[in-house]
């Protein structure tokens, strides 16, 4: 039963079925691996080891009379905690946020307590999930598994971490701009950022959607058969669909696959990083894949025009705010916000007007294609205590050149891991799919799992 913390979802339903492990059983093999680590990493909020217990009981409960809810039924899971959980205060990684008790349960939380997930507790996030960072203003530093001195990425840190620490194999995240694939990419999980509406959430706004973060596909895939359930509180969500997540054969031979090297703006990409996505694409080739370049399609000028729409945005947050509370907010998003006050309204609508532009250009350049490979992140990782890699409060968006076109787009996205650096950090693969096509995104990166060289053990609590 040691090793029951290491076991995926998959595996524990299978265990749970047979009666040769218990969800009670599973539930304290993860609590006790997450105490093992959880004083050097950081990931947890409201970590909740009976309440989980208690779940696991009425979980055992239901295996033992064959009438499990659901394939997760007793599975541990962690939810980021921008997710509302009810009775759980939401600080939104910051401390100017009042914890009040939530009310109720998130669409993504509902559908998860509904299909018998047992809660360790929620991940870590920076401050309003504006960093793609473990650094907060309200929970301690979130640190990366695989080198405690970088970073996990954000804005799903703790999940991030949390899903190659084997806090359970379930996490779930949210991503704007990035924030489930940058952790994933960088803690070398797989995570995927659905199509806008494919998972009901609350509040819904444009370019936000909650997605999945696992060492599998497969684990992936069982989660998103149950938050993918319709919830009438997300007015933005899709009609839902009878989506087969358990059919992740695809066959690769004869797919048109664009590999995006140039961004377009941003950072250079590495080139331990550039060597990985290549190597990825060769291996989708070598399986028959038809793959051709794909040119850049974003430009500065939406970039630069995103990031003042989201700067006027957050400024009206934070400056709504009374002063005390304004001053807990981290320094780095105050500079950051700071020039918010002297844009124009032409300036913020041109800004605005760029989530059109950035949807137009993907679509179209995406169009001749099945599917899209390009690196997660132009960087591996950088310092554990920097709140982005240029650790520049003036341009905190150079690395998530990558990810942000396919939020605006709607398009499904996911990260999952395709090398290593010399020091041993991984190397996130996007793949990028046509609007709607979640489930063929979780095919390619299936196919991918059978492709890819051996994967390095996962990290290891330090030793005391």
């Amino acid at each position: 039963m040691a090793e029951l913390q290491n076991a995926s979802a998959a595996e524990l339903g299978a265990l749970f079925a047979a009666r040769e492990a218990s969800p009670v059983e599973a539930a304290r093999a993860v609590i006790a691996h997450v105490e093992a680590w959880e004083p050097t990493l950081c990931a947890t909020y409201a970590f909740d080891p009976e309440g989980a217990l208690a779940m696991a009981r009425d979980a055992e409960a239901r295996w033992l009379k064959g009438q499990p809810r659901s394939a997760i039924d007793g599975v541990p899971t962690l939810l980021k905690e921008n997710i509302a959980t009810k009775g759980v205060p939401m600080p939104l990684g910051t401390a100017a946020t009042d914890l009040l008790p939530m009310a109720e349960d998130a669409p993504p939380a509902a559908r998860l307590r509904e299909a018998g997930a047992v809660f360790l507790g929620k991940s870590t996030m920076p401050d309003y999930g504006m960093l793609s960072s473990g650094l907060s203003s309200f929970h301690k530093l979130a640190r990366n598994p695989w080198d405690l001195n970088k970073n996990p990425g954000g804005s799903s840190a703790g999940a991030g971490a949390g899903a190659a620490a084997g806090y359970g194999p379930l996490h779930l995240g949210t991503d704007i701009g990035g924030s489930v694939r940058l952790p994933a990419g960088w803690c070398g999980v797989f995570g995927l950022k659905p199509s806008l509406g494919r998972i009901p959430i609350k509040p819904p706004y444009a370019g936000r959607v909650a997605g999945p973060m696992t060492r599998s596909v497969r684990d992936a895939a069982m989660m998103m058969r149950v938050l993918s359930q319709p919830d009438w509180r997300d007015s933005m969500s899709l009609p839902w669909l009878d989506i087969d997540w358990d059919d992740l054969q695809r066959e690769v031979r004869g797919l048109r696959l664009g590999l995006h090297m140039d961004a377009g703006w941003g950072l250079d990409v590495e080139p331990e990083t550039a060597a990985a996505v290549r190597s990825a694409a060769n291996a989708f080739e070598a399986a028959g894949a038809i793959v051709e370049p794909m040119p850049a399609f974003m430009t500065r000028d939406m970039a630069d025009g995103m990031d003042r729409f989201w700067r006027m945005r957050s400024w009206l947050d934070i400056s709504a705010l009374a002063r005390e509370k304004q001053e807990k907010v981290l320094p780095y998003i105050r500079r950051w916000v700071e020039s918010g006050a002297s844009l124009t309204a032409a300036q913020v609508f041109h800004g605005y007007s760029q989530m059109g532009a950035m949807r137009e250009a993907a679509v179209n350049a995406c169009q001749r294609f099945d599917f899209v490979l390009s690196p997660v992140s132009p960087v591996a990782s950088y310092a554990a205590e920097w709140p982005s890699p240029t650790n520049d409060p003036q341009r905190p968006f150079e690395h998530i050149a990558f990810t942000l076109p396919y939020n605006m787009s709607e398009q499904p996205s996911a990260s999952i891991n395709c090398g290593y650096t010399s020091g041993g950090l991984p190397i996130g693969l996007q793949i990028t799919g046509r609007r709607h096509d979640d489930l063929g995104v979780m095919q390619l990166a299936a196919a991918y799992e059978g492709l890819r060289p051996t994967q390095r053990p996962w990290p290891a609590p330090p030793q005391r």
